[in-house]
């Protein structure tokens, strides 16, 4: 996939993106590799079964112990065999510039994302196999609607009490860029509670902003790196396409699909389940024993690979409208791509991502693709753009 990144990028940037992707490749195949590898290996031999009955033996035995320690054990695996390439990873982020986290901080937010995570995988995986065990007949039903219903549950939680244990959000300050968000917020009609800032420049001097949130609690969340690092015009532009996710009900419709995708991932368990060859593979002689649940992260593993590619076109999709959104609302074609030049050269954004990066890793449209839609949109509408570099 050749983008025209030539034009609007000097040589310096190019390279720039060029080498910090060679540097962070092998990170991302060593990623790839581990999160694939451990699941099925303990997934699909009697060793994942083995650690989950030897974790539940140590409260007692039982399958709710089986359940919930046998899911803190897979847990503390999953972060030991994790962490070199975590903090791999954010050495070469500090390298480029992208992270400011010390040690200190690093911790603290993997010690929160563990924790969080672990408790509710535990909490899920003992109401599935409370579900298995207890709800007769139709207790893949049960479990499809429960996952579902987690699902949008967690679009209302994660914005109020997720996000807040990692940054602090403050309402942006009266002034000239206020004043300029909420004119382009009564001009979208999108009903937004407030326009908030997060601390992240503590974290990264990456730039960004989003929309969470329903209804009353919709909220725009700017990144103080982004008012730092850019003019008004351009935070605008990026306002633009964010406001674009909330009139077209993206969040919704995110959390709608979220929800059926849950409810099948739960009948494709149920189905792996009762499948005896699978079970005898695992080391696992009925499906509502709890030692089962290494298998069913070994089957999401599949999904996982079977899905992803459709679920980031869909993202690509949503985004590019979303894009859309905003030169119809904002037009000014030359500020968005001024704004998309900046994000790209602050992110280290991969400038020529081959078809098959674009398929498999990319939410987003690339960059050079968003600007060359700006550039369509100018033409087909006749407003003006400055030529690029």
């Amino acid at each position: 996939m050749d983008y025209a990144a030539a034009q609007d990028f000097t040589p310096e940037q190019i390279e720039r993106a060029r080498a910090y992707k060679r540097d962070v490749r092998p990170l991302r195949l060593a990623s790839t590799l581990l999160s694939l590898a451990v699941p099925l290996v303990l997934g699909l031999t009697p060793a994942g079964a083995g650690l989950v009955e030897a974790a539940g033996d140590v409260g007692g035995g039982g399958w709710v112990a089986t359940a919930l320690l046998g899911s803190v054990a897979l847990s503390v695996l999953g972060l030991v065999l994790r962490m070199p390439l975590s903090m791999w990873g954010e050495t070469i982020s500090r390298r480029w510039g992208l992270s400011k986290r010390g040690w200190g901080l690093f911790a603290a937010d993997t010690a929160k994302g563990f924790g969080i995570g672990t408790v509710l995988t535990a909490a899920a995986v003992g109401g599935f196999y409370a579900l298995l065990r207890d709800g007769g007949g139709a207790w893949w039903a049960w479990a499809a609607l429960a996952a579902a219903a987690l699902a949008v549950l967690g679009s209302f939680v994660m914005p109020v009490l997720i996000e807040p244990l990692f940054n602090k959000f403050k309402p942006l300050p009266e002034g000239p860029l206020r004043e300029r968000l909420m004119a382009l917020v009564e001009q979208s009609g999108v009903p937004v509670k407030d326009i908030l800032v997060s601390d992240s420049s503590r974290r990264t001097t990456a730039a960004n902003a989003y929309v969470s949130g329903f209804g009353k609690t919709r909220r725009l969340v700017v990144w103080d790196t982004t008012t730092d690092s850019l003019d008004t015009d351009e935070v605008t532009a990026i306002a633009a396409h964010e406001l674009g996710h909330a009139a077209r009900r993206d969040v919704l419709v995110g959390t709608v699909f979220g929800a059926i995708g849950a409810a099948l991932g739960v009948l494709v368990l149920a189905a792996a389940l009762h499948w005896s060859p699978l079970l005898d593979t695992a080391g696992v002689h009925h499906a509502a024993d709890p030692r089962s649940q290494v298998l069913l992260r070994a089957v999401l593993v599949v999904i996982g690979l079977v899905g992803e590619p459709w679920g980031l076109a869909f993202s690509r999709y949503i985004e590019g409208r979303a894009d859309g959104y905003a030169l119809d609302l904002y037009r000014e074609p030359d500020t968005i791509v001024r704004m998309e030049r900046a994000l790209a050269v602050q992110n280290i954004a991969d400038l020529n991502p081959s078809r098959w990066e674009v398929l498999t890793r990319y939410t987003h449209p690339p960059i050079p693709e968003r600007i060359a839609h700006a550039r369509r949109w100018a033409a087909e509408t006749g407003v003006a753009i400055p030529k690029p570099l």
